[in-house]
């Protein structure tokens, strides 16, 4: 059984590994996530369509394959629930606001650093000199890529400082997230019970409050199927990209599993570059490879 052989990893050099793996693969799907939401439909409505989805989809597993939460569990997800439903109205509104290429790097820049801090207090971890090092190469690029697009911005400026802030207070979201569900991954027995749980709890919130603002829009609303179709797709990749990186808290340390997933923002400014058709240049490139060295240095120093 999966969980069988997951739960055997734990504190393994295997579990490592796969571990590393895990987040890398959460990197590489939650740029693809964040581009599907920030797209060219709006983001309130393409939230709520990709929450409708893995919310449908995660209920049949959640209630009749894995095994039912152990009742600790329930004031747990009561927790995940209300950190979820803030960090993405938060995420949102910093994507209504300002321009993807300046907001992700913001959002995720902020996130490891108080996830690392997170987990110390929570689980003990501690990280090397080298380490350390490491997540500040790694922030200089995610800020730096920030700032370079701040500068050179042309659209959305008058909304910019806004968004900014917003962004910054996201970030902070997200480390509170990636701690508190680790914790919750922790403490069922089955992790997959906890993954099937979390996304249909998860999916109950958005979906209402998108179909009110998408009944709303009136002759300029999109039409329901490439929406859901976003919707269909994107759900496929939360589970993929969440998924991962949860169960990759769950194998190794937090603190470099949220280190490692941020190297996303590299993919991400791909993306924009590739699909947004947002402008990348020589310098962003050298920022983006400061902050996969970044990443490289936080793993060898482990």
């Amino acid at each position: 059984m999966l969980s069988d052989w997951l739960i055997s990893l734990e504190g393994t050099q295997a579990g490592h590994r796969v571990a590393l793996i895990l987040a890398l693969s959460a990197a590489v799907l939650h740029a693809v996530f964040g581009a599907l939401q920030k797209g060219r439909h709006d983001p309130w409505l393409s939230r709520g369509a990709i929450d409708a989805c893995y919310g449908l989809m995660a209920a049949p597993i959640a209630l009749f394959v894995v095994p039912w939460p152990e009742p600790h569990m329930w004031l747990i997800f009561v927790g995940v629930w209300v950190i979820h439903v803030l960090y993405k109205i938060l995420q949102a509104l910093a994507y209504t606001k300002g321009a993807y290429t300046v907001v992700y790097p913001v959002v995720r820049g902020t996130g490891p650093l108080f996830a690392v801090i997170g987990a110390y207090f929570l689980f003990g971890e501690t990280f090397t000199l080298v380490q350390w090092l490491g997540v500040l190469v790694l922030l200089a690029g995610i800020f730096g890529l920030a700032i370079y697009n701040f500068v050179f911005l042309v659209t959305a400026r008058e909304t910019l400082g806004i968004a900014l802030l917003l962004a910054l207070v996201t970030g902070l979201f997200v480390a509170l997230y990636t701690t508190y569900d680790a914790y919750g991954i922790r403490a069922t027995a089955d992790p997959f019970t906890f993954l099937a749980w979390f996304f249909m709890i998860d999916g109950l919130a958005m979906p209402p409050y998108a179909y009110w603002r998408w009944r709303r829009m009136g002759a300029g609303r999109p039409t329901l199927g490439p929406l859901m179709a976003r919707g269909f797709f994107g759900g496929l990749v939360a589970f993929g990209s969440f998924g991962s990186v949860m169960l990759a808290t769950r194998l190794d340390k937090v603190g470099e599993a949220a280190v490692l997933r941020e190297t996303s923002t590299v993919f991400a400014a791909l993306i924009g570059w590739l699909v947004l058709k947002e402008t990348v240049g020589p310098r962003r490139i050298a920022l983006m490879a400061l902050i996969a060295l970044g990443a490289v240095i936080v793993e060898m120093g482990g």
